[in-house]
């Protein structure tokens, strides 16, 4: 997913992980689902809203 002017990157949210599942393997700890595509995509198509979880994820290293 290209980051865009305002749009989250689910790569750098704290509730994103990847999943062991082939046919979902993208999903969100904090919404509870897994998905093909990026979950603040899915967010997006479905409410019309950017993904009101998102929380970047702390740096390694940094306080």
């Amino acid at each position: 997913m290209d980051e865009k002017a305002g749009e989250k990157n689910c790569f750098h949210c704290k509730h994103f992980y990847i999943t062991w599942d082939e046919f979902f393997p993208k999903g969100c700890k904090a919404l509870g689902f897994k998905s093909r595509e990026a979950p603040s995509a899915v967010v997006q198509r479905s409410s019309g809203m950017e993904c009101q979880m998102f929380e970047h994820k702390k740096e390694h290293g940094k306080a």
